[in-house]
């Protein structure tokens, strides 16, 4: 953007430009830094308490809402800024600068704890530029951006640079260095010998985790990533008084066990796990002899991994993992995963053949690799905490996404982590083209093993042995009814959580063909559920017959806003303060449909809506006006005043009865069928009544123009009418109009009701949610090969193939763009004897019976909280309880909780169904 297009800088005396200039400029700036995007770039982080109120002043601009703003603007995206708030002061970013800013570097850092979006924002380098030069203030806090992963680069803003505490070997003082991860060895040797006031070669400085000297850094181009250095841990730099000293102090690193890794691997005739060379080119070749705490080295594990005090003769297993700074989730989900028995087993084994380095959707079988060997050492170290460094090294360059000391999913990592070692482990080195065929009719066990058949050609490693399984999807397109099949595989299942907090509706039913007064019943439907939770409800309350059906619409300023037509449309699509209405409607093909909107003559003939619309089927074809006419005559019929004078309705509420009252609704139900007892025989001839001709007007769908309909008038084929009736004295003094007022809100707030808590539910109720049809979403269209086109397809999940170790995951968050929420609802789960036999669709005749071996957990909220495990060590049979670093024995009893997030269950065999059919009843954790 060229420089005229901004202000002059001529200090005191620029004056503030207009808000909408503003926007202006920063939206065109946030485009630019969007199409430039490159490792370097700067970006500036500014307090969101300041840059939010410059949001109230200069509205909103693309791309750089706040959370909180992104909420209030969603609620109020139609309506218009009544107040304009005021220009905000200098920048201000002192609530989010860390009080401990003690590095020698001089660099500003902000607190740990700080989330984006809700106490800070990122903006471009040219951006902050022009608020500086706008509002002035500060201080700036610049942030790189910087690149990370292999293969599909991934871009993000390193807010936090790498902190490393330096121990001076000489005097034991402490100080503190500030560099971006991407930062190199010989970066890291320059800044420190800068500070110490050291000749860089006399330097040498050591990898100090955990105070122990594990790995000298050498001078190099290698990353401090690469180099496994995490935040806020200890290096030791060394300073040789002359050559010698160095040259000494060189051999002395050697002599330090592992400390250096050595130029060639040990050679073994015995057979290895490792792999070829990989990409730093250090050999992943070793000896393994792991049985029963025995190891022997690998030149893979670096020596802040490596145990000098294994615990010999203690329980193997029961190791845990060091916390690396938010890495609770990541931890919880390796606890799991090397407690699963049948991959214990495969990584203390030797698989090497398996490594495939040269799938592109693999991890060049790094990532098995550093997990195979991480599970060696977890297994061999007795009760000795293990630091994954190496591990969340590989898992950074593959994943960035779970780079840095964020809290992340457990569950978002053991996907990835299970679908990395599959590739990674993948027996297929040439996966062959396959197309896929249509169902076409064919019987479900052919397409199913075909399906099988096909992804096994590709796919064939240790967790397609024993963690995939298989399931139907069946898609039904909601236009053409055409049914598509098709058979997927699956490596764990994601069960909703449904909610067992009930909400009250009330909702005014309408007879569609003049049967009956309208009425209002109360009732109460799942506060989680879909339209047609509230169609059964109403159905059950209003006596609907087996001929009869609802539609349900919501009406605002008295015409109808929208029909509710979609079953599995959510019910908190309709809010507390809305009016809903139902149709008693007969069932039957579709027909066209008649909807008439009430208009009151106010004054010097204007007409005014008001009422509730009536919606009723046209059966004739053609329609004419006489044939519109008698159907208005026969839905309005119920509301005569023939009985006015032993049936008043006076007050707006009278005629509204609720469900509750079983009394009340027999009195109505009798004045109704009186009402329409005697007006059966004079709907349309009515003289004695003194009732004149209807005076309708045909309109369209914006209500905006309307013609006159006459007797002999032909009305355009059509399969929506909407017609305008006007009410003048004649039809006041025969019908109670009162009836068409004043609906009743969904929900009226009254006083303030204790919340209700939410009700434990069990697994099962999880999977029978999972398996119920639903509708899929607006970005997920299916294209229907019938129709040619998009179409939200009902799609329909059942059980095929069960794995042997099966994965439930609880979906107990939930996001959408302006909403975040986790649900700590108990699920109550078996322990033993899981018995999925009736769910799986295919019939095999075996019993798919499991027992739980393992739980990720997750405490606390959104965005934080705390990630743990338990796992059952198979040889003894007991509970452990994983907890970072801490590993402690549970009963059984305590590993039911509401934290549950991630189940791992274990099938049983044919022996143990056989042997221990009488060892574990159905009191054990039912």
């Amino acid at each position: 953007m060229a420089d005229s297009d901004f202000p002059m800088d001529n200090g005191a005396s620029c004056l503030p430009i207009p808000p909408d200039e503003e926007i202006r400029i920063v939206s065109e700036l946030i485009k630019e830094s969007e199409l430039n995007l490159k490792e370097g770039n700067l970006y500036y982080v500014i307090s969101n308490r300041w840059f939010s109120s410059w949001q109230k002043y200069a509205r909103p601009c693309v791309g750089m809402l706040s959370n909180d703003e992104q909420s209030s603007n969603s609620e109020h995206a139609n309506e218009v800024h009544s107040e304009i708030a005021a220009r905000p002061g200098p920048i201000d970013n002192s609530d989010i600068i860390s009080n401990e800013n003690n590095c020698d570097d001089n660099n500003l850092d902000i607190c740990r704890t700080l989330e984006e979006g809700t106490d800070y924002v990122l903006v471009p380098q040219k951006v902050w530029e022009r608020l500086l030069e706008w509002y002035k203030g500060g201080p700036a806090l610049p942030r790189k951006l910087i690149s990370q992963g292999v293969g599909q680069k991934q871009h993000s803003v390193e807010v936090y640079p790498l902190t490393l505490k330096v121990t001076d070997a000489r005097d034991n003082r402490k100080s503190t260095v500030k560099l971006s991860k991407k930062a190199t060895i010989s970066e890291l040797y320059e800044l420190v010998c800068k500070i110490k006031g050291v000749e860089q070669k006399k330097a040498h400085i050591w990898d100090y985790f955990n105070f122990s000297k594990n790995t000298l850094l050498t001078v190099s181009d290698q990353t401090l990533e690469d180099a496994n250095l995490t935040m806020d841990q200890d290096i030791l730099l060394e300073v040789s008084l002359d050559r010698d000293r160095s040259s000494h102090s060189g051999m002395d690193s050697v002599g330090n066990e592992l400390a250096l890794i050595p130029l060639e691997p040990p050679r073994s005739s015995v057979s290895i796990a490792g792999g070829p060379t990989m990409s730093n080119g250090h050999s992943t070749g070793s000896s393994f002899n792991l049985y029963h705490g025995t190891s022997a080295s690998s030149s893979l594990i670096s020596m802040d991994d490596k145990n000098d005090n294994v615990c010999r003769g203690e329980r193997d297993g029961l190791a845990g993992l060091q916390n690396l700074g938010n890495t609770c989730f990541m931890n919880s989900a390796l606890q799991c995963l090397v407690h699963t028995p049948p991959i214990v087993e495969y990584f203390l084994q030797d698989y090497g053949d398996d490594i495939n380095t040269d799938n592109p959707l693999g991890m060049r079988g790094e990532l098995a690799l550093a997990f195979g060997d991480l599970l060696r050492k977890l297994w061999s170290s007795g009760q000795t905490a293990i630091p994954p460094r190496v591990f969340k090294g590989k898992l950074a360059r593959f994943a960035p996404q779970f780079s840095g000391y964020n809290q992340h999913d457990s569950q978002e990592l053991l996907a990835f982590l299970l679908d990395g070692l599959h590739e990674d482990l993948n027996r297929v080195k040439q996966k062959p083209y396959i197309e896929m065929k249509d169902s076409d009719g064919r019987p479900d066990e052919e397409v199913a093993y075909e399906c099988w058949k096909n992804h096994m050609a590709r796919n064939d490693s240790l967790i397609v042995d024993i963690c995939q399984g298989q399931y139907k999807s069946t898609l039904v397109c909601p236009a053409c009814d055409k049914v598509s099949i098709t058979f997927d595989p699956f490596m764990y299942l994601s069960l909703p959580m449904p909610s067992t907090i009930t909400r009250t509706m009330t909702v005014t039913v309408f007879h569609g063909d003049g049967s009956g007064l309208p009425m209002p019943f109360t009732v109460n439907v799942l506060k989680l559920g879909c339209c047609r939770d509230l169609c059964t409800a109403l159905g059950t309350a209003c006596c609907l017959k087996s001929d009869e059906t609802l539609l349900l619409a919501k009406v605002y300023d008295h015409k109808i806003f929208r029909y509710l037509e979609n079953p599995l449309e959510p019910l908190s699509s309709i809010k507390d303060e809305e009016h809903i209405v139902a149709y008693r409607l007969k069932k039957g093909p579709r027909k066209t449909k008649l909807e008439i909107m009430h208009r009151d003559n106010i004054r010097s003939g204007d007409r005014k809506l008001f009422g509730s619309p009536l919606v009723t089927y046209l059966v004739e074809d053609p329609q004419f006006g006489a044939n519109i006419e008698a159907s208005v005559h026969k839905i309005l019929s119920p509301l005569r005043k023939a009985y006015s004078s032993t049936k008043s309705h006076d007050g707006k509420e009278d005629g509204f009865i609720s469900a509750g009252s079983d009394e009340q609704s027999n009195i109505s139900n009798t004045e109704c069928e009186s009402r329409t007892l005697t007006t059966v025989c004079s709907e349309q001839e009515g003289t004695s009544y003194g009732e004149s001709s209807f005076k309708l007007f045909l309109t369209n769908e914006s209500c905006l123009s309307y013609d006159p309909i006459e007797k002999d008038s032909l009305i355009k084929p059509s399969q929506h009418i909407r017609v305008f009736l006007d009410w003048t004295g004649s039809e006041h003094a025969l019908y109670d109009a009162s009836f068409l007022r004043d609906l009743p809100e969904v929900h009226k707030t009254g006083f303030a009701v204790k919340k209700t808590r939410q009700e434990a539910i069990s697994l099962f109720s999880c999977l029978e949610a999972f398996l119920t049809d639903e509708p899929l979403g607006p970005d997920d269209m299916w294209y229907c090969p019938g129709c040619k086109e998009h179409r939200q397809a009902t799609k329909k999940l059942d059980l095929w193939k069960l794995p042997e170790i099966l994965v439930f995951h609880l979906k107990r968050f939930s996001y959408s763009r302006y909403l975040k929420n986790k649900l700590d609802t108990f699920v109550n789960f078996p322990i033993h004897n899981l018995d999925l036999t009736k769910y799986v669709k295919t019939e095999d005749g075996q019993s798919y019976v499991y027992d739980l071996y393992a739980i990720s957990n997750h405490y606390g909220g959104l965005g934080g909280g705390h990630y743990t495990a338990y796992a059952k060590l198979a040889d003894d049979n007991k509970w452990y309880h994983f907890d970072d670093s801490h590993v402690s024995p549970v009963t059984e009893a305590e590993i039911k909780s509401s934290a549950a997030y991630v189940l791992f269950y274990q099938r049983r065999s044919k022996a143990q169904m056989e042997g221990e059919s009488q060892v574990h009843t159905g009191s054990h954790g039912q």
